[in-house]
């Protein structure tokens, strides 16, 4: 006990030379044992976060274990410097990050069950499906449509949607099958690229004020780039056939357009506040949450209204009251988790000081087009909210058109691995065997073509922002 006691001691000595006790200063804890520990628990979180699919551990659990830790030494070593609250000042100003993401996440994620739960994404399945359309047709519309639908749904409902398209006609093609989800993928992370909406990166950069609503449209074209490219290679590898059309008619449920309609105008409201009253974008969609709130307060006033559904047993039934804290309850509370643990722990790396080396390496060293290009590389390896995270905090000097393309990149670098991205890693569950890691990785080098391809275009289209 005693050694343990002493070890302790050693692990928080003071910092001589480092601080003169006043608060306002920040402890360079690069080399000291707290910020190697602090590595290390990092990267351990991070591999567990990354064999998810192996051990089946949440990953938002090791993230979470690791922010409380990292946090704990770094305040443990500023109090013994004299400088009891600037850890506390410091991870306030990580917690209002993640508070303004996470509202503005919840309030869209919301929506998006409320719809799934009026049918709409059923009714466009099952549309789908009825026209019969051959294997090469479906794989172009199921990727277009995934290009256009995932900048105003996020990329990963957006995937699952098209997946379960792919599925119900593919049957037991597995070579349409894997084509089909790589190509859905892509197009999904390539369509939230040129949108605030479309991925939790680009939401981060339009919060923060770097890149306006309107300018993420300059990445439209490179975008589109992105997706083509290898879909275009694809497509001569997709089975010509025409499979047997399926007789299913789903119809939306009471309220399904208002509530598409509540959505659009719920970021309607997002981006006037910000852009015309200043005011934090999550503002404007917490006020459209009440628009839902309202509506919903409707629905179940007239539930009396409601079509019965017919049970798996032919009987017909009521269908449940609409229940918006049902909606909100079944928001993907994992991933909003994960958000929190990796904003708070690499907030803490960045206190430490980690970051201020890694920039200085990176865009300095480097220079900015070439870091901005490995960004994306290491978001097909490691999540891309830390990376993009990391980025923002490290706040390098660039020019505009830099900035845009690190949003790029970052968004859609993520496709050239299945791990890469949540629409891939839920793709491999939701097409289990026929979607794979090792299915996806043979076609790597032409993703990483649309890849590079989708850089040069931005490079030229947008020549004027650098």
């Amino acid at each position: 006990m005693k050694t343990f006691l002493l070890a302790l001691s050693v692990l928080f000595l003071p910092v001589t030379g480092w601080a003169s006790g006043s608060s306002s200063e920040m402890l360079d804890l690069t080399g000291h044992t707290v910020g190697i520990l602090s590595l290390i628990v990092f990267s351990l979180a991070y591999l567990l976060v990354m064999s998810e699919e192996i051990t089946h551990l949440r990953k938002s659990k090791p993230v979470l274990l690791a922010a409380g830790i990292i946090w704990a030494m770094i305040a443990a070593v500023y109090a013994s410097n004299g400088m009891p609250h600037a850890a506390e000042v410091a991870i306030r100003h990580n917690f209002l990050e993640f508070a303004e993401l996470m509202l503005f996440l919840l309030v869209a994620m919301t929506y998006i069950n409320a719809m799934e739960d009026r049918r709409v994404f059923d009714t466009l399945r099952s549309w789908l499906v009825r026209k019969g359309y051959g294997f090469r047709q479906l794989f172009w519309m199921t990727g277009i449509l995934a290009f256009f639908i995932s900048p105003i749904a996020d990329n990963l409902t957006t995937a699952l949607l098209m997946c379960a398209v792919v599925l119900t006609v593919g049957g037991d093609n597995k070579r349409f099958i894997l084509l089909a989800c790589i190509n859905i993928v892509v197009a999904a992370n390539a369509g939230g690229a040129f949108s605030p909406f479309g991925d939790i990166t680009t939401l981060m950069v339009w919060q923060k004020g770097i890149i306006d609503f309107g300018e993420f449209f300059t990445l439209f074209i490179p975008s589109v780039v992105n997706f083509v490219v290898p879909a275009a290679i694809m497509h001569f590898s997709v089975p010509d056939i025409h499979p047997e059309a399926d007789d299913e008619i789903v119809k939306m449920k009471r309220g399904a357009k208002r509530i598409i309609v509540l959505f659009l105008a719920t970021i309607a409201t997002a981006v006037s506040y910000h852009n015309f009253l200043h005011l934090p974008p999550v503002i404007g969609m917490m006020t459209g949450f009440a628009y839902l709130q309202f509506f919903g307060f409707f629905l179940k006033k007239t539930h009396h209204q409601e079509i019965p559904e017919t049970g798996k047993d032919g009987e017909l039934t009521d269908p449940a009251p609409f229940d918006i804290f049902y909606k909100v309850a079944r928001a993907e509370w994992d991933t909003l988790f994960f958000f929190y643990g990796v904003i708070l722990a690499v907030g803490g790396l960045g206190f430490i000081g980690y970051l201020s080396l890694v920039s200085e390496m990176m865009y300095t060293d480097w220079g900015p087009t070439t870091a901005n290009i490995a960004v994306g590389v290491l978001s097909a390896i490691v999540d891309n909210i830390p990376v993009m995270f990391a980025v923002l905090s490290m706040n390098p000097e660039m020019s505009h058109g830099q900035w845009l393309l690190v949003t790029l990149t970052a968004g859609v670098g993520g496709s050239m691995l299945s791990i890469g991205s949540a629409a891939g890693v839920a793709l491999m569950g939701q097409a289990r065997g026929k979607y794979t890691f090792g299915g996806h990785l043979k076609w790597t080098p032409v993703i990483a073509l649309g890849y590079g391809a989708s850089i040069w275009v931005h490079l030229l289209v947008n020549a004027r922002h650098f």
